[in-house]
C-alpha cells in the first residue's frame, strides 16, 4: 500500500514545476523534501515508481504538445470565424490577413525593387539604371524604394491610417514594404518624425507604427527619438518641389549628443511625394555622422501632377 501511494503521488508530481524527492525514513515511513532545482524525473530510493512516473510524464508531455498544437489551430479558426480577414482596400472577406482581394490588387501599381537604382523612380521603356536627375544631382539618400505608386487606393489606405486611426493598416503597409530593404545591409530603423504639436493632436505617428512593424520583421532596432521635428511646418499639400524644400529647411534635428559614426539609417515614411522631407531628414542625419541612408515608404508619387493633390 505504501508503494502504491508513492506511485500515485509521483505520477501527480510529474506535472508540477518543482518535483518532490522521496527520502526513505525507516521501513514504512517517508517524508517529502523540496527539490533543490527542477528535474525532469522523480527520484525514489526504493520501488519502481520512479520509472513508471517518468514514462507517464513522457507520454503526457507528448500528449500536451499535441493538445496545445490543436488548441492553437482551433483558436485561430475561431478567431477567423468571428473576425475573418478582410481586404485592406474594400473590406471584403479574404483568405489572408493583411492582404487585398483580387479586384483591389489589380487597382494597385506595385513598384517593388525595380526603377532607378537611386531614387526608385520607374524607368519603363529604358535600359538605364539611374535616372537623369539622380545622375545630374545625386540626392543625399543613397537608395529610395516604395511598395506602390501613389494612386486612389494607396492614398485611401494612408489616409485611413493617418486620420481614420485604423492603426492595423500599419501592419498591412509593412508587409509589402518589408521586401524592399537592401538585404545586404543592417542598420537602424528611424521613422520620419512629426512635430510635437501634431503628435499630441493625432496621438500617434503613422510612420512610427509602420517602422515598429518593420523592425520586428527585419529584426533590427527602431529608434523613435533619434530624429526630431523641431520646426512646425505648414501643410505641404498643394506645394511644388521648391516650395516644399523651403518649408522643411531646418525642420529636423538629431537628438543632442548623438554620434552615429557611419551607421546605416533606414528612414521610414508613409508617402513619398517630392522627397523634400526625406532629404531634410537625411541632411540632419549626415551632420550627426550617419553613413548610408535608405528610405522605404508605402507609396510614392510618380506623376508630377499628383504633387498638387
Amino acid at each position: 500500500m505504501v508503494e502504491a501511494a508513492a506511485d500515485v503521488r509521483q505520477a501527480i508530481e510529474a506535472f508540477v514545476e518543482r518535483p518532490v524527492e522521496q527520502e526513505k525514513v525507516g521501513a514504512l515511513a517517508c517524508r517529502a523534501v523540496a527539490a533543490e532545482r527542477p528535474k525532469a524525473t522523480i527520484e525514489q530510493v526504493a520501488g519502481h515508481g520512479a520509472a513508471c512516473a517518468a514514462r507517464f510524464a513522457t507520454r503526457q508531455g507528448g500528449m500536451t504538445t499535441v493538445t496545445n498544437r490543436w488548441a492553437g489551430k482551433l483558436g485561430r479558426a475561431l478567431i477567423d470565424f468571428v473576425l475573418p480577414p478582410r481586404c485592406a482596400g474594400c473590406g471584403e472577406i479574404i483568405d489572408d490577413v493583411d492582404g487585398f482581394c483580387s479586384d483591389c490588387w489589380t487597382q494597385v501599381e506595385w513598384l517593388g525593387t525595380r526603377g532607378c537604382a537611386c531614387c526608385g523612380l520607374p524607368l519603363e521603356g529604358t535600359e538605364v539604371e539611374t535616372c537623369a536627375r539622380c545622375m545630374a544631382q545625386p540626392p543625399p539618400i543613397e537608395r529610395m524604394r516604395a511598395a506602390v505608386a501613389y494612386g486612389d487606393l494607396p492614398r485611401a489606405i494612408a489616409l485611413r491610417l493617418k486620420y481614420g486611426r485604423k492603426i492595423a493598416l500599419a501592419r498591412t503597409m509593412a508587409r509589402y514594404m518589408g521586401p524592399l530593404r537592401d538585404a545586404g545591409t543592417g542598420g537602424l530603423v528611424v521613422p520620419v518624425p512629426l512635430h510635437r504639436w501634431r503628435l499630441w493632436n493625432r496621438g500617434f505617428n503613422q510612420s512610427g507604427l509602420v517602422a515598429r512593424e518593420l523592425g520586428r520583421h527585419w529584426n533590427l532596432p527602431v529608434d523613435h527619438r533619434l530624429l526630431m521635428r523641431v520646426k512646425a511646418t505648414q501643410p505641404l499639400k498643394g506645394l511644388n518641389y521648391t516650395q516644399r524644400r523651403k518649408a522643411v529647411a531646418g525642420a529636423f534635428k538629431v537628438a543632442a549628443n548623438t554620434k552615429l559614426d557611419g551607421q546605416t539609417i533606414i528612414l521610414i515614411d508613409d508617402v513619398l511625394t517630392s522627397g523634400s522631407t526625406a532629404e531634410a531628414c537625411a541632411r540632419a542625419l549626415r551632420k550627426a555622422g550617419a553613413g548610408r541612408i535608405e528610405l522605404i515608404s508605402w507609396a510614392r508619387v510618380v506623376r508630377p501632377a499628383q504633387l498638387m493633390r
